[in-house]
């Protein structure tokens, strides 16, 4: 599990609370940020106009994302580089036809897939189109997922503002008792509050954590397809090292492929 999710989600509210806490009112103060009707307007509003905008299935797969954000990530990307400069070697010694085998005991689906393409034959072309296409797919996917945060993270702003203006529309209406007029303003501007909190608590930093997640995969699907296709070129191992390591930056370069490298 990835607790930097948990633990900056978590101490966000706690800042708050303590903010508050700290107040002219101390604890007390806490009430005053507690609003089951706002709460119904910004949190329900939001929620229910993103339901309308989207098909139940990708409204469920967007909540379910969430989850994404709470695993340690998978991927190693000097761990696939390391190999693929292996699956050089085999095919360097003994063939292409030797990487089936090997693909058998892939757990990586992407690569298995595009060394099947290459025992068959497949034209160089057709393997990075087929691969890249599946690629793009993938990101798209991906996207959709981080789209459904941004456009949750606008709503509730959104809704925060109509809540508000419903409350100073109530206030307006009650302005012969001025003693209330404070208290059904401060009511009215929770709305927003609740808005904001939605939006750059929860909303924003789980689409910034999908992007970063999706970028890395994206960049291993990448390393992947030009792997491949130089094994298929047929070029020397030590070649496709340093190809694939000019993707990672300089300080992770060091110990990838080192047991790895081909014969000259």
């Amino acid at each position: 599990m990835d607790i930097a999710t948990i633990i900056g989600l978590v101490l966000c509210i706690i800042f708050m609370l303590i903010s508050v806490a700290i107040g002219q009112d101390g604890i007390a103060g806490l009430k005053y940020f507690m609003d089951a009707p706002s709460a119904m307007i910004t949190f329900g509003g939001a929620f229910m106009a993103m339901f309308a905008g989207y098909h139940i299935p990708d409204y469920i797969n967007g909540l379910k994302s969430f989850k994404i954000t709470l695993k340690t990530p998978t991927i190693n990307t000097g761990s696939v580089i390391a190999k693929i400069i292996e699956l050089s070697n085999v095919a360097r010694k003994e063939g292409l036809l030797s990487l089936e085998e090997a693909a058998g005991e892939l757990d990586d689906t992407f690569l298995q897939k595009g060394i099947m393409l290459i025992v068959d034959g497949t034209d160089p072309e057709l393997v990075r189109g087929i691969m890249e296409t599946e690629l793009i797919n993938i990101e798209g996917r991906h996207k959709a997922n981080i789209s459904f945060w941004e456009d949750l993270g606008g709503m509730g702003p959104a809704w925060g503002m109509i809540g508000t203006l419903i409350g100073l529309v109530m206030m307006l209406y009650h302005m012969d008792d001025v003693s209330t007029l404070g208290p059904n303003m401060a009511v009215a501007l929770i709305t927003t509050f609740y808005g904001s909190v939605l939006a750059n608590w929860l909303c924003t930093p789980v689409a910034t954590k999908l992007k970063a997640v999706n970028s890395v995969e994206m960049q291993v699907k990448e390393i992947v397809i030009e792997g491949l296709l130089s094994i298929q070129a047929g070029e020397n191992p030590r070649v496709i090292e340093e190809k694939l390591k000019s993707f990672l930056a300089p300080s992770a370069r060091g110990n990838v492929g080192d047991d790895g490298g081909g014969d000259e």
